[in-house]
């Protein structure tokens, strides 16, 4: 469990040094933001198809493709993971990733409805 915390505070660590999708001013662009972007890096880190239908889908690859490119360079671990413990470690992230950019933000902006 230890090992398991201590990997997602890696690559937690990596989006938020690293990765400028998480800084959308509304919640919903970041909700938005953090489901597809994880997504799609689960389904490269995987090895999975990647839905690529509209220029949204693209965007979200494209920012998919260079997170996974990262982890896989910065983390030599993910390697030796299964898919299962892939998309467990990467469902897990994303809850983190969601406390620390919306529900845990202090930002007032987020949840301003006239913003």
């Amino acid at each position: 469990m230890e090992e398991k915390k201590e990997r997602i505070a890696q690559l937690e660590d990596y989006i938020m040094k690293k990765c400028l999708w998480q800084f959308h001013s509304r919640a919903w662009d970041r909700k938005t933001q953090n489901e597809n972007i994880l997504k799609k890096a689960t389904q490269l880190l995987c090895d999975e198809p990647v839905e690529l239908e509209t220029p949204l889908d693209r965007c979200y690859w494209a920012d998919a493709l260079s997170l996974t490119e990262g982890f896989r360079s910065n983390y030599k671990w993910l390697a030796a993971l299964s898919k299962e413990e892939i998309k467990e470690l990467m469902g897990d992230l994303k809850e983190r990733i969601d406390f620390v950019t919306i529900t845990g933000s202090l930002n007032a902006e987020l949840t301003d409805p006239r913003y």
